[in-house]
C-alpha cells in the first residue's frame, strides 16, 4: 500500500520548491511535491497520514560510535560527569548487588576533570569487596582497575608493558591501577564475555533508544561478536537500524579469504572499512603529536603506526575492494595517515583500482599544512563535534594555541572535504541534536565559554551541520543515491519534529527531540 504524509514541511535539500507532502510505497519514497499534487496522483486506495504542519528530516546517521560497547553501557556503572568520590560509591554500591566474585563494570571517567588526577587500584580495593573492578575511561583508551583485576591478568610490578601499551606505575614501582592503550586488553581478555545472545538482546533494546534521538542509522566500529550478534538481529527481521559495519585491522585476512568488501550486504548491514589505529587520544596524552604536549615537555604522545605501515595494509585493502577507516587525532597521527592516504590514491591510480571512500576517524587536530589535505585526496572527515565542547578544556591546556586548529569543521569543509558527524558513543552522547547544538554553537549547554563559542570561526551552519549527520555519512558508505534525503527514489527513513530546528535559536537546538520515527516506510517510534 502506499502512504502518504502530507501538511508537512518536509526538509529537501535538493529542492528550491514547496515540498510538503510526500508519497511512501515499499519502503522508499515514490514521489515529493504539494499536498495537492501528492494526494490527486496517488491518493486513491492510499493510507493518507495529516502530519498536522509538523517538520520532516531525513532520518539521522551516527557516523562513528561503537554499538556494543553503548548498548552493554547502559547496564554499567556510569561515572561520566561524576566526582571520583561518586564514582567509588558507586562501585561500592555495585559490589553489595552482585554475587561473589562478579565484575564490576563501568565506563566514563576523566581524570581531567578530577582535583585529585589518576584514581588508584587501592582506592577501588577499599570500596569493591573482593570483586574485580573495570572502569574504562572516557575516551576508552585508558582503564582503572583494582588490586584483585590485576591479579587476574597476570599484572604485577615487574610486568612488562605490552607492544602499544603502557602499565602506569607510582612513585615506589608499584603498579598503580591505570593502564593506557593496548594495556588495558590484559583485563578485558580475562573479563568473561558476554554471549552473542546477550550482546543482541542488548543492541535490540539500545534501537529505541536511537530512533527516540532522532537516529535511523549507525556506522559501528566494535569487534566481530557485535557483526554477529547484528547479523542474528537482521535474520530475525528484528534489525531495523541501518548500521555501516566497521573491521578491526586483526580480521583483515580472514574477510579477505571470505571475499568480503566494502558495501557488501543489505539494506539494513552492510561491511564499511577497515579500522586502523595511527595514535591514542588527548586525556590521556597518547595522542601522536609533532610538538610536545604543553603540560609536559617530554611527551610527543605515541604514534602506533607511520605512513608506511598504514600503506602496507592499505594495499592489501584497496586489492580487495576495502575501503580505510584509520583513527588520528594528534597532528602527527594525522600527518602520517594524509602521507599514506596520498600514496595510497597513487596506487590505486597505477593499479586501475577504484578510488575507495577512505577516512579519518576523529581528525581532532591538523597542522596548518594539512588542512587543505583531506579535500584534495577525497578522504572523509569524520568527526564528532561534541568532541570539541567536550575537550577544549583539555586542549587548551595541553595544545595551547594549536588548538585554533582542532576540531576544525569549518576549515575542512572549506577545502571541500565530505564531512561526516557521529558521536564515538559510549564516549559520548549519541544524541545527534546534542552534535548540531555544539557544531552551530561550539558552546557547551550550559552557555561555556561564553556566547561566540570556543574558536567560533569553526563553528557550522545548521544546513551543513544537517548535511554531515544525513547525506555525509550516505557518501562515506557509498550509498548517496538511496540514503541521507527525502527524495524520490530514496529510503523513506525519516524523523517528525514537532518545531523546525532551522526557525530555532541555535543554542535551543541540544533540546530538540523528534516525536516520530520512520525507517523503511514504518513507523518504528512514536512518542
Amino acid at each position: 500500500m502506499t502512504t502518504l504524509l502530507y501538511n508537512a514541511k518536509v526538509y529537501h535539500a535538493k529542492s528550491r520548491r514547496p515540498v510538503t507532502a510526500l508519497a511512501i510505497r515499499d519502503g522508499r519514497i515514490l514521489d515529493t511535491g504539494s499536498d495537492q499534487v501528492i494526494l490527486d496522483t496517488y491518493g486513491h486506495g492510499a493510507d493518507r497520514q495529516d502530519m498536522q504542519g509538523a517538520t520532516l528530516w531525513p532520518g539521522l546517521t551516527d557516523a562513528h560510535l561503537h554499538l556494543e560497547h553503548y548498548a552493554l553501557s547502559l547496564e554499567r556503572i556510569d561515572c561520566d560527569g561524576k566526582s571520583l568520590g561518586a564514582c567509588l560509591e558507586m562501585v561500592a554500591k555495585k559490589s553489595r548487588q552482585l554475587p561473589p566474585g562478579d565484575w564490576v563494570l563501568g565506563h566514563g571517567w576523566n581524570q581531567n576533570d578530577w582535583e585529585e588526577g589518576f584514581g588508584t587500584a587501592s582506592m577501588l580495593d577499599q570500596v569493591s569487596g573482593g570483586h574485580p573492578v573495570y572502569l574504562s575511561a572516557k575516551s576508552l583508551h585508558s582503564a582503572w582497575v583494582n588490586t584483585r583485576a590485576m591479579e587476574l591478568a597476570g599484572i604485577d610490578d615487574r610486568r612488562q608493558d605490552p607492544p602499544g601499551g603502557t602499565i602506569q606505575h607510582d612513585s615506589q614501582g608499584h603498579a598503580s591501577g591505570i593502564l593506557f592503550e593496548s594495556a588495558m586488553s590484559l583485563v578485558t581478555s580475562v573479563i568473561p564475555a558476554p554471549s552473542v545472545n546477550q550482546v543482541s538482546e542488548a543492541i535490540d533494546k539500545t534501537q529505541r533508544i536511537f530512533w527516540q534521538m532522532g537516529l535511523t542509522g549507525v556506522h559501528d566500529f566494535d569487534p566481530p561478536d557485535c557483526f554477529a550478534a547484528l547479523q542474528m538481529l537482521n535474520q530475525r527481521g528484528q534489525l531495523n537500524l541501518r548500521v555501516i559495519k566497521g573491521i578491526p585491522l586483526d580480521q583483515l585476512p580472514d574477510v579477505i579469504a571470505l571475499g568480503l568488501h566494502s558495501g557488501f550486504g543489505d539494506d539494513f548491514l552492510r561491511i564499511g572499512s577497515v579500522k586502523l589505529f595511527a595514535d591514542g587520544a588527548l586525556g590521556p596524552h597518547t595522542a601522536a603529536m609533532l610538538q610536545p604536549y604543553e603540560d609536559d615537555p617530554a611527551n610527543y604522545g605515541q604514534l602506533m603506526l607511520d605512513a608506511e605501515a598504514i600503506l602496507e595494509y592499505g594495499h592489501r585493502a584497496v586489492e580487495n575492494g576495502l575501503s580505510l577507516a584509520i583513527h588520528a587525532i594528534g597532528d602527527r597521527a594525522n600527518h602520517e595517515v594524509l602521507n599514506a592516504y596520498e600514496q595510497l590514491r597513487v596506487y590505486e591510480r597505477e593499479h586501475h583500482l577504484p578510488a575507495l571512500r577512505h577516512r579519518i576517524e576523529h581528525v581532532q587536530l591538523l597542522h596548518p599544512q594539512d588542512q587543505a589535505r583531506l579535500g584534495q585526496l577525497s578522504i572523509i572527515a569524520s568527526m564528532q563535534p561534541i568532541h570539541a565542547t567536550s575537550d577544549m578544556k583539555a586542549a587548551d591546556r595541553f595544545w595551547g594555541p594549536r588548538s585554533a586548529g582542532a576540531y576544525a569543521w569549518q576549515t575542512v569543509l572549506s577545502h571541500h572535504a565530505t564531512l561526516a558527524f557521529g558521536s564515538d558513543a559510549p564516549v559520548e552522547s549519541p544524541n545527534p541534536f546534542w552534535g548540531l547544538h555544539a557544531a552551530v554553537t561550539r558552546r557547551r549547554q550550559d552557555g561555556s565559554p561564553g556566547p561566540q563559542g570556543w574558536y567560533p570561526e569553526q563553528r557550522l551552519s545548521l544546513h551543513d551541520a544537517l548535511n554531515a549527520y544525513t547525506e555525509g555519512p550516505a557518501y562515506a558508505a557509498g550509498l548517496e543515491n538511496t540514503f541521507g534525503q527525502l527524495g524520490r527514489g530514496f529510503a523513506a527513513d525519516l524523523i517528525v519534529l514537532a518545531q523546525d530546528p532551522f526557525d530555532l535559536p541555535p543554542e535551543q537546538l541540544a533540546g530538540v527531540k523528534p516525536i516520530a520515527t520512520m525507517v523503511a516506510g514504518k513507523w518504528v517510534w512514536e512518542s
